[in-house]
């Protein structure tokens, strides 16, 4: 009998979902998870999970009721945490004869190239293992400095997603699903494209220990997607919700994923690294890039944002639309950019002048 062809999801928990009340482990609900999680294992299903709880966990160690604002307290509580919360997975996990493996990540553990790939590699060696990578973001480091965060476990989860080339992302909270506040107030079951109406639905979060609402799982579905990944936003608290995906059913809301799966160039290019600055395109060479994989050429240039070397990652953004249509390696450096548009050099440029080839271009 042939093998199954194996499948790989991240699974997000959210701490609504993991904690009964502040401070306080839903070990029922954690044991459910599990059971679901370690039958999912059997039938070829490999499994990253990313958990939240940590700083929820550590504020109810500390006799916290609310999340603290400042940044020393909130690394405390994650510090405190973290330790508690791996410890609880390990062994809920071992009845089932499943290990699990703690990574603690911050931004630049995807951003930097040389470190993205090392992390892509060790979760494919703990998958091809049967352990559970349980990824959480390395709060008692990254709260200090905005520019290593990831911001939510929600985004956190879509970039695990894409950087593991996985095929679907749940994200699973309280939250039944997208909720289509504005018309029937049902759950939205499938959305094919991410459109501002979609957004609009999106609101915010009450929970004392939550960071990211709504919002956050929109932008982790605009993510995933974008890599072929289909995403699900589901609750938890009914306890079925992870069985039903596995099989094939949608328990809240599907976002489909455009059906590509780019090279891990590609993505790292789209969704990592940080961008040095701006190159700021016409209509028209915002189109040739989008819908014909063009080059960028400097007679589309309209201006230039920041000081960049060769090869330093930049966004591309439609000066007429105001948004990002693509990210890509600058073919020379800011300077020399600036003079190839300039009046007098544009008329002689040729198509041998190249801004960002297509080969170092990914779209957003």
């Amino acid at each position: 009998m042939p093998r199954k062809k194996q499948k790989r999801i991240v699974v997000k928990l959210g701490t609504g979902v993991l904690t009964s009340s502040a401070g306080r482990l839903d070990l029922s609900r954690m044991k459910n998870i599990c059971a679901q999680i370690a039958e999912a294992m059997k039938n070829s299903w490999q499994v990253i999970l990313v958990s939240s709880g940590a700083v929820g966990l550590g504020m109810g160690k500390l006799g916290l009721k609310s999340r603290p604002k400042q940044i020393s307290s909130v690394q405390k509580c994650a510090a405190v945490g973290q330790g508690i919360l791996i410890q609880t997975w390990a062994e809920l996990f071992e009845p089932f004869g499943i290990s699990v493996a703690q990574l603690l990540l911050t931004r630049d553990d995807l951003d930097v190239l040389p470190r993205h790939k090392a992390m892509r590699d060790l979760i494919d060696e703990l998958l091809a293992d049967s352990i559970v990578p349980i990824i959480n973001e390395n709060d008692s480091v990254s709260a200090a400095e905005l520019n290593i965060k990831f911001g939510d476990n929600d985004v956190l989860s879509a970039l695990v997603a894409t950087l593991s080339k996985a095929d679907e992302l749940a994200i699973i909270s309280t939250a039944p699903g997208l909720i289509d506040m504005r018309g029937t107030g049902e759950i939205v079951r499938r959305v094919e494209k991410i459109t501002p109406e979609i957004r609009a639905m999106a609101g915010g979060t009450t929970s004392a220990t939550a960071v990211g609402g709504m919002i956050t799982k929109i932008k982790a579905a605009e993510i995933a997607t974008s890599s072929g990944c289909d995403v699900y936003i589901a609750s938890g608290v009914n306890g079925d919700s992870l069985s039903r995906i596995f099989a094939g059913e949608n328990p809240g809301t599907v976002f489909i994923g455009n059906g590509e799966s780019a090279s891990s160039r590609k993505r790292w290019l789209a969704h990592f690294g940080r961008t040095i600055g701006k190159i700021f395109v016409d209509e028209g060479a915002a189109e040739a890039i989008h819908n014909k994989g063009s080059s960028l050429l400097p007679a589309g240039v309209k201006d230039i944002s920041g000081k960049f070397s060769k090869g330093d990652l930049v966004e591309i953004v439609d000066v007429s639309k105001g948004y990002v249509v693509a990210r890509g390696l600058a073919a020379e450096n800011s300077d020399n950019i600036k003079k190839m548009v300039s009046a007098g050099v544009r008329k002689k440029c040729g198509h041998k002048d190249v801004v960002v080839h297509r080969d170092n271009l990914a779209i957003v």
